[in-house]
């Protein structure tokens, strides 16, 4: 049976040169990068390029980007180490409602250690609302978080907008951007937009799991997590994943190779599944306009059927999608995203989310609909009376 593989915001399949360099650092270049003879030399070089290919990325410099094992290390350590940077000074921080768990649980750790923390509203579309943003920024105000791309839903945040009116009403604060779900999907320049940190993952754009980097704007003021062996100019300890940071500096370059091809390609995708959806009856598809929506991400509702009930019957099928975030299959707590955008009830329990790579064809898209198709009739058969 073919495979039809519709959830890539979970994770993505690493490409092959991904995969080929990866095994050049683990049979050959094999040293520790921290070793002084030729073997730690050479794994230093794979260290070294990463940061240049992610740098190049990002017209950043090599020096701003700190390797992590992945994006909630990443967050936690914008989040945390940055509230621990400036506590004496404020203790305001501040994040939007619909926040993925790797921001949303740290903020709950700051406040249960005295910070304020405060929520900004979102649209019904997702977006978080400027004017509430506004009267929540003060002088004391330390931290701004806020995603970049939902992972749930695909809106897009005005992050330039928002970094603009962070460092006018609160100059001091730092501004750090959630872009797991937008690195390699948009072109982002942290310098020219405005942000101070930012998080990514090796796993989300055709990288290695494990492995992720934060950038850290030159002069920002973070304290470490993770003391040891001074690795990484002191601020994150610890032998480097030599394999999983060579994977990520090579899916970086790669990611934004023929990137307007890329990104037209899977917003192609999205609107094909969005156009065959809307033909369908009772489903519901969430988020903003179509000029604030990512290219990758389509949130449907299909009502009268559990999410869990449609996940697994297209699984059978050879279909895979997600209910919800990956991160967060496995709570029975209803989604904080589509909570905040008011989703009614009856959508809560039967979303589910599909997400594209440029890998994925108009072909697969078809058959996915030719399924469903096929599937809600029967499944809404059960829905109860």
């Amino acid at each position: 049976m073919r495979e039809i593989y519709l959830d890539n915001s979970s994770t993505t399949r690493p490409s092959q040169r991904v995969i080929d360099i990866m095994l050049e650092t683990m049979t050959r270049d094999y040293g520790n990068p921290s070793s002084l003879h030729r073997k730690g030399l050479d794994a230093e070089h794979y260290v070294k390029e990463a940061g240049r290919q992610i740098a190049a990325t990002l017209k950043a410099q090599d020096g701003e980007i700190f390797f992590t094992s992945g994006g909630t290390e990443s967050n936690n350590w914008a989040i945390i180490g940055t509230a621990l940077a400036a506590g004496r000074r404020g203790k305001r921080i501040l994040t939007t409602e619909m926040e993925h768990p790797a921001v949303a649980e740290p903020f709950k750790f700051l406040e249960k250690r005295g910070f304020e923390v405060l929520k900004i509203p979102v649209t019904a579309g997702g977006i978080p609302d400027m004017d509430a943003l506004d009267g929540l920024l003060t002088d004391d105000t330390i931290l701004v978080s806020v995603m970049y791309v939902n992972n749930e839903i695909g809106s897009v945040s005005p992050v330039r907008e928002i970094a603009s009116l962070v460092h006018r009403k609160s100059p001091e604060a730092l501004f750090h951007v959630d872009a797991i779900q937008a690195y390699g999907k948009f072109r982002i320049c942290p310098a020219a937009d405005g942000i101070d940190l930012m998080s990514a993952s090796a796993h989300k754009f055709h990288g290695p799991k494990g492995a992720g980097f934060l950038y850290m704007r030159s002069g920002a003021h973070v304290v470490p997590l993770i003391y040891g062996g001074g690795q990484q100019k002191g601020m994150r300890s610890g032998t480097e994943n030599v394999p999983g940071i060579a994977g990520m500096g090579a899916a970086a370059e790669e990611a934004y190779t023929d990137f307007e091809e890329k990104t037209a390609r899977m917003k192609m995708l999205r609107l094909r599944l969005e156009d065959g959806l809307r033909g369908m009856e009772d489903v519901v598809i969430h988020g903003p306009g179509e000029e604030q929506r990512a290219p990758h991400i389509v949130n449907a509702a299909f009502i009268g059927v559990g999410s869990e009930v449609l996940l697994h019957s297209l699984e059978e099928r050879g279909i895979y999608i997600s209910a919800g975030s990956a991160c967060s299959t496995h709570k029975r707590a209803a989604s904080p995203t589509l909570t905040a955008i008011g989703a009614p009830r009856e959508e809560l329990g039967s979303s589910v989310r599909f997400s594209f790579s440029e890998t994925n064809t108009a072909e697969e898209v078809d058959e996915t609909l030719k399924v469903l198709g096929e599937l809600l009739p029967r499944l809404r058969r059960y829905r109860p009376r």
